[in-house]
């Protein structure tokens, strides 16, 4: 097989890169969302209970204890009820601004991967589109007859790097689509426990 031509090599290089950054990116993320606690919903819950049980000094404390997203937007809420509780509005408006933060914290990066989807495809096609180049001009420029195997050998050689970016745009894709049913699933919990936290809770109890 006849050694690679430097393009092709730099568009391997690149998409290694690629392949690199979405691994990279999906470990931190997993990291990040286990820090901010995501998914914690038991102890949402029993700070819940306390608030609208009579026990605001617990749901504080507890709140206050709880490093998870869900925690950190009830003591917003509960901050603002407590100072101002003619005024529910206001206990919401600090809710949706503590909100706001964590949703805007659990979204970064998430662009990244938006960007692995759209260039690992492009650049396959660029390698390919290359290595076609440099296997019929190597061809053109043969004073011998053609070797049907080394033509084939380019051309396979080429096709390789459309593989390569399909294959890692396709993880970048389902990695990046449940990163954000992940967060898309902690925004609906959020604005649940808000609405809970300042109107009460449905009761569920009736058939």
């Amino acid at each position: 097989m006849a050694p690679l031509p430097w393009p092709t090599l730099l568009i391997f290089a690149a998409l290694a890169g690629l392949s690199v950054l979405t691994v990279t990116v999906a470990i931190f993320k997993l990291a990040q969302f286990h820090r901010m606690g995501l998914g914690r919903d038991r102890q949402a819950e029993a700070i819940l209970n306390d608030w609208l049980s009579g026990r605001p000094d617990a749901a504080q404390s507890a709140a206050a204890a709880d490093p998870s997203v869900l925690a950190r937007v009830l003591a917003a809420v509960m901050s603002g009820l407590r100072a101002r509780p003619e005024q529910p509005f206001y206990g919401e408006e600090l809710a949706r601004q503590a909100a706001l933060i964590e949703l805007t914290r659990m979204g970064s990066r998430m662009r990244l991967l938006e960007a692995v989807v759209q260039m690992a495809p492009m650049l396959g096609l660029l390698g390919t589109v290359v290595g076609m180049i440099d296997a019929f001009g190597n061809l053109a420029a043969s004073q011998a007859a053609a070797d049907p195997r080394l033509l084939a050998s380019g051309i396979w050689t080429a096709l390789t790097t459309t593989a390569a970016g399909l294959a890692i745009a396709l993880v970048a894709y389902f990695v990046a689509a449940w990163l954000e049913g992940r967060i898309d699933d902690e925004r609906q919990t959020i604005e649940m426990v808000i609405s809970a936290a300042i109107h009460g809770r449905v009761d569920q109890t009736r058939g």
